[in-house]
């Protein structure tokens, strides 16, 4: 039976999540170009980067390649991946912890500020931006959305996977906070 919040009896928001934040989860800045205001014109300004921190992240097949993100419903990426196929993860090092929080930030300010002293390269296939020293980069088109409750869940065929860094471990996300491996 629903709880007025619409959850079931017994399970609030706040048992909910602090349940799930005794999961350990992996830490990627996810990102996308928005396209071109006017794709017929070559001299309209092209669309801004858009990145966001996720930790909802994970491997769904090897043959053929596919991950999953899950984004927050009506988010600016949510939005921007509904409308824009190509897109690009970068899998964070434990030295990367103030981009994982720079781009997780509530009420930030605009992307374009957001990427203005990080190094990154631009996907040859997606056209994403992949963050120089990331633990590895992928390039991905959406195959399928899955609307899950207040999220959506993204499948995303890689279209290209680097190693960009050895060193150093991942970047990790447990019990509400940032913390390294070790």
């Amino acid at each position: 039976m629903p709880s007025p919040g619409g959850h079931s009896v017994g399970v609030s928001n706040e048992d909910f999540r602090a349940a799930m934040s005794r999961l350990a989860a992996g830490v990627v800045l996810v990102t996308a170009r928005e396209p071109s205001l006017d794709a017929d014109d070559p001299r309209a300004p092209v669309g801004e980067d858009v990145g966001m921190t996720a930790t909802a992240f994970l491997s769904v097949s090897l043959d053929p390649p596919l991950v999953l993100v899950s984004l927050r419903e009506g988010s600016r990426m949510d939005d921007l991946l509904a409308e824009q196929p190509l897109w690009g993860v970068s899998v964070l090092s434990e030295s990367q912890r103030h981009i994982a929080g720079r781009f997780a930030m509530k009420g930030r300010i605009s992307d374009r500020l957001l990427f203005e002293d990080i190094p990154y390269v631009r996907g040859e296939a997606s056209g994403a931006p992949l963050i120089g020293g990331a633990l590895a980069t992928l390039e991905c088109r959406t195959e399928q959305t899955v609307t899950a409750g207040d999220h959506t869940l993204v499948i995303g065929r890689v279209l290209s996977a680097a190693l960009p860094s050895v060193d150093g471990g991942p970047l990790a996300y447990f019990k509400g906070k940032y913390r390294q491996l070790g």
